[in-house]
């Protein structure tokens, strides 16, 4: 077993066959998408790693993948679903295909604006732990009293049980973040690396399927927006990345998150 709280430097495939079976509890990374950016000229083997993260997985842990594709002479490429399948051809169970819904980002030119990427949740066997986000019910306080539900037999059932409407719902599975220079994080030093993405969404996806004292990993660690988010949460975090400059990036921007928690 590889020691916590530490980012390891070297191919994630390597690297992950030093965890012993069943260690992580949750998964919280981004894939380099297609050839979209150049990484440092490193590439990985997606089969490999698939295949690895389940073994790695507890029993009711959770692998949750953000990825969107590429568009190549005009039709995207449809790299995540091919993944995402592939996942299921592991063991993963398909538990959620959630939406990271991207504010402020570049106009497409003979497309509707793409402003998405998929956040498939993975889980082995049933989720263990879920600890909804709650949001405030706008219609909070007031007296609800016409419910349906709908049978098998297509057959529309009215129950006029009058109830009140609670004071927080559970969030839907559509999130959506700012993203770009100073927000998807205000450290200055992550925006070393090509292609961060939002501390709020790192950490939405921690609390919502681990647990404080949990192992969190990801193997592709980048700027360290996944170990930064699972400290802050109470969460312990091992880390794979192949470039040793995004490790020196991460390390530095964990350093100084460190002092300034301290400090307040």
């Amino acid at each position: 077993m590889l020691d916590l709280n530490k980012i390891y430097c070297g191919d994630n495939l390597t690297l992950i066959k030093q965890l012993d079976d069943g260690c992580i509890d949750l998964t919280v990374t981004s894939p380099p998408y297609d050839n979209l950016r150049t990484y440092n000229g490193f590439t990985w083997d997606f089969e490999g790693l698939a295949k690895e993260l389940y073994r790695v997985t507890k029993d009711g842990g959770v692998v949750v993948w953000v990825v969107a594709d590429a568009t190549v002479n005009g039709s995207e490429t449809g790299t995540s679903f091919r993944q995402a399948l592939y996942f299921m051809e592991c063991g993963f169970r398909l538990h959620d295909t959630m939406i990271y819904n991207r504010e402020k980002i570049p106009q497409e030119h003979n497309r509707y604006q793409q402003g998405f990427e998929y956040m498939f949740v993975l889980s082995k066997n049933a989720p263990k732990t879920f600890n909804p986000i709650k949001i405030p019910s706008k219609l909070a306080g007031k007296k609800s009293s016409k419910h349906s539900e709908r049978g098998r037999d297509g057959v529309v059932k009215m129950d006029r049980t009058t109830e009140y409407v609670s004071d927080f719902k559970t969030k839907q599975n559509v999130w959506k973040y700012a993203v770009g220079y100073m927000h998807n994080s205000k450290d200055i030093i992550s925006y070393k690396h090509p292609a961060t993405y939002p501390e709020k969404l790192a950490e939405d996806h921690i609390i919502s399927w681990s647990n404080p004292g949990y192992i969190v990993l990801d193997p592709f660690m980048g700027s360290g927006t996944t170990a930064k988010m699972a400290l802050k949460n109470g969460r312990k975090y091992i880390g794979f990345e192949i470039s040793q400059e995004y490790v020196d990036i991460a390390n530095d921007r964990i350093r100084n998150w460190k002092k300034q928690s301290r400090l307040f």
